[in-house]
């Protein structure tokens, strides 16, 4: 039996809160590396603090009956390995077990729910436990000198809201997710010397950081590399912010790329009219696809949407629009035309964080439509190529699809349909558009439904835009997908492609073949026809109208447009 420590002893007569014991190694060695027994039935204290000891190889799953422990301190020693029992300590903040020699952490240290400092570093680490994203009071998390090479999904989670500090410098981390702009409050991220080949220009998105550390990481961008090297964070950041050398990515490209396209063609055009070419430009003008408005006033049939007071916390903007005229039965016209949508949802939607894009077959649309919020275990939809499911369930069945995918392949993130389900999470309702007969059609931003699915057969369509950011942000993203589809179209056409009845459809869109009809044609040009959706409150008033006459006026060498 272990022999007592004065200072155990003293601390139980005196009740005492706190106790340190530092380089016990004399004492350690006469009691074969345990320490006394009587040191778990201290269970008034809320510090403990057990350092430098060489010594000190494990730590007794007695440890779970210090139940009022708030900080545990155990830096320096030779632990191998912690207690499961740890999960049992629910009152604990501040758990330090930097410079020991763990190989793993026990998964119970995931159910620590107020965790708020977290230091494993200086130890054997090869990964972290997942579920992290549990210590949702998780502010300050220190795995540097480890063996890391990637940083559990859990990890970058809005469900860390509280997550300010992350040390994670000399490692052999390989990649750093986009997802690290969910951390709301991130001020401090180092990850020094480690094997990032890439910095993720999502990272700009972290309004509150405030300090960072790339060195010693070789980066593809040598300019980034050399920044990271030498200047300070706001530089670092504004140059992320604009995507990088070439403006190829970031969010600035989203918001001013379009505006820089109008600046672009306006000066070609001056230039031209300089030049004499104003006659060039009239011939050209025959040959553009033409965009012809059909108002409200003038379609009493027109589709109308009533938006629900229950989406303003969820998702509460929508712009909807209908676009007649579209042929996507020839050659890979259906299939640019899903590439195309996938690609704005990419760029300019930013990978659907900022808004997501539904298009439905008009003529499978029963209108009129109602967007609402509900709770996702009281509505139903069929998913693309799916069965009838709850809501509820299908985002449960897509999270696990989603960590089964990211463990086969290896990967420290989730692709696909599944790298955005984290923007439902904390959510009481679900958005969703509803049809007239209680058919939920949409589900932002997871999946259409089966029932209004585009075919290749399809030429009506009806647009839809949802966004949480500003209904501008929904505008702006619907203007360039209409820009694109006259594109498409005018391709199509000049193209001369042969209709196909083939019932093999790309990207899981089935066949519905129908009988092709005529190309509108207007003045020997062909033609879009765009009908004005309307989309008020539950009271009748107007939310907003679209195409209205300050939407659609990019500029654009394709099209022109009929108001």
């Amino acid at each position: 039996m272990a022999a007592q420590w004065p200072e155990v002893e003293r601390a139980e007569k005196e009740k005492r809160r706190e106790l340190v014991l530092q380089g016990e190694d004399e004492r350690l060695r006469q009691s074969d590396g345990h320490l006394p027994a009587s040191l778990f039935s201290l269970t008034l204290l809320n510090y403990l603090e057990v350092s430098g000891c060489s010594e000190l190889r494990e730590v007794p799953p007695d440890l779970g009956r210090l139940c009022h422990l708030q900080s545990l301190i155990l830096c320096r020693n030779k632990l191998r390995s912690l207690p499961r029992i740890l999960e049992q300590l629910r009152s604990l903040k501040v758990l330090d077990v930097s410079g020991n020699e763990l190989e793993e952490l026990p998964a119970e240290l995931c159910h620590l729910p107020e965790l708020c400092t977290l230091n494993v570093s200086c130890n054997r680490l090869r990964e972290l436990p997942s579920g992290l994203e549990r210590c949702t009071k998780l502010a300050v998390l220190n795995l540097s000198r480890n063996m890391i090479s990637s940083l559990p999904a859990g990890l970058l989670s809005p469900q860390l809201s509280l997550l300010a500090s992350i040390y994670a410098s000399d490692n052999l981390i390989q990649e750093l997710g986009g997802e690290i702009s969910l951390l709301a409050a991130l001020k401090s991220l180092d990850l020094s010397n480690n094997q990032l080949s890439e910095i993720p220009y999502e990272l700009a998105d972290c309004t509150k950081l405030k300090d960072i550390n790339f060195k010693g990481n070789k980066l593809k961008d040598k300019r980034l590399e050399k920044m990271v090297n030498g200047c300070q964070t706001k530089s670092i950041l504004d140059y992320l912010r604009v995507g990088g050398r070439g403006w190829s990515k970031g969010k600035a490209k989203t918001e001013g790329a379009a505006k820089e396209d109008v600046k672009d063609k306006k000066k070609k055009k001056q230039g031209k009219q300089k030049n004499g070419d104003e006659e060039d430009e009239d011939v050209e003008d025959v040959n553009r696809m033409m965009l012809r408005i059909l108002h409200i006033s003038e379609n009493h049939t027109a589709l109308t949407v009533t938006v629900s007071a229950s989406v303003k916390d969820v998702r509460q903007y929508i712009v909807c629009c209908v676009v007649k005229g579209m042929n996507l039965n020839r050659g890979n016209a259906l299939k640019r035309f899903l590439t195309a949508q996938t690609k704005l949802h990419e760029d300019l939607c930013d990978k659907r964080t900022l808004a997501t894009i539904a298009t439905h077959d008009l003529q499978l649309v029963k209108g009129p439509l109602l967007y609402d919020a509900r709770p996702p275990n009281e509505f139903k939809i069929v998913p693309l190529n799916r069965k009838e499911i709850n809501a509820k369930d299908l985002v449960r069945q897509l999270q696990l699809e989603a960590e089964e995918q990211r463990k086969q392949k290896k990967r420290q993130n989730v692709s696909g349909l599944h790298k955005y389900l984290h923007l439902l999470d904390g959510k009481e309702n679900y958005p969703c558009l509803v049809d007239a007969e209680n058919a939920v059609i949409s589900f932002p931003p997871i999946t259409n439904s089966d029932k209004t699915k585009i075919h290749k057969s399809t030429r009506d369509l009806l647009l839809e835009v949802t966004s949480s950011s500003s209904l501008q942000t929904c505008k702006d993203i619907m203007d360039a997908l209409i820009a694109r589809m006259a594109e498409l179209n005018k391709f199509t056409l000049e193209n001369k492609e042969e209709d196909v009845t083939s019932d093999t459809e790309p990207d899981g869109v089935n066949s519905k073949p129908q009988e092709a009809g005529p190309i509108p044609e207007a003045e020997g040009r062909s033609q879009l026809v765009l009908e004005q959706v309307r989309v008020a409150d539950a009271d009748g008033n107007l939310k907003v109208i679209y195409p209205s006459k300050t939407d659609l006026n990019l500029s654009s060498s394709s099209f022109i447009i009929v108001r």
